[in-house]
């Protein structure tokens, strides 16, 4: 089981500790069972940057970052090097904490 916190940029967010998530899923999907908003313009593929996060802990218990990835990654608003997709994020091993930031999706339109 995983425990992640959900830091937010965007002013007036508090963060947010998911607790005994199951694995076999990505970042954004538990964002978006938790009614966390999290844009995914492509629903999910690895097709745009919109689902662009900051995996500020735990980062050894999620997929490593492949080509395809980082070059979507290099589109996105203000990325770092902790800089993800939480559609490319899925949860390996047996469980754990991480935590992640996400930008200010008020800066994107639609979804």
């Amino acid at each position: 089981m995983y425990n992640i916190t959900f830091n937010f940029e965007q002013k007036g967010l508090e963060p947010i500790i998911i607790s005994k998530v199951e694995g076999n899923q990505s970042i954004l999907e538990v964002a978006l069972k938790n009614d966390i908003d999290l844009h995914h313009n492509c629903g999910g593929v690895c097709a745009c940057s919109t689902c662009h996060l900051y995996v500020e802990k735990g980062g050894h218990l999620i997929e490593e970052l492949t080509d395809k990835e980082e070059d979507f990654i290099d589109r996105a608003i203000n990325p770092k090097l902790s800089s993800r997709l939480g559609c490319q994020c899925s949860l390996i091993g047996i469980g754990g904490d991480i935590e992640v930031t996400l930008p200010d999706q008020s800066q994107f339109l639609g979804e």
